[in-house]
């Protein structure tokens, strides 16, 4: 493993295990909820517009290490960024997680999307990483319907 790869396991087992923004969002805020009905990872997101801007990203959830982690990193990825910045956020997420952007590229991109580069080599855990994006991006868009990742 290299020394890259043995930083990024650090980032993703510190996320899991102290989680930030990892509370439920009270007030007026955009909620979305989601689950892998085939790991039975489960996600709440609330995110606080102000105006065009997410002023306070949040969730809870259950799941394995790469979820949670991958849910507190998001939230404090897309916090203070516009709806366009988050949307394309999370495009590049789901291009470094899916494969399309080779592991060297990904790393370029800044922590909270270059830690999941090596997700890509594992597919099954694909959509651990990418179920509280997708959950994200639903609360952003002000879906109601709750997120699957078998859609």
């Amino acid at each position: 493993m290299s020394d890259v790869d043995a930083l990024y396991q650090d980032i993703i087992l510190d996320h899991n295990r102290r989680p930030r923004n990892h509370h439920p969002m009270e007030g007026e805020a955009r909620q979305a909820a989601g689950r892998n009905p085939l790991c039975g990872d489960e996600v709440t997101v609330w995110l606080r517009l102000d105006g065009d801007r997410i002023a306070e990203a949040s969730f809870v959830g259950r799941g394995c290490a790469i979820s949670r982690a991958a849910a507190s990193l998001m939230t404090t990825a897309v916090e203070g960024k516009t709806r366009e910045e988050a949307e394309a956020l999370f495009d590049r997420f789901h291009d470094v997680v899916t494969g399309k952007v080779p592991q060297t590229e990904a790393r370029t991109l800044g922590t909270p999307i270059a830690v999941f580069s090596g997700v890509a080599r594992f597919p099954i855990r694909v959509k651990c990483a990418s179920l509280p994006w997708h959950a994200m991006r639903a609360a952003l868009r002000a879906e109601v319907a709750p997120v699957t990742t078998d859609r």
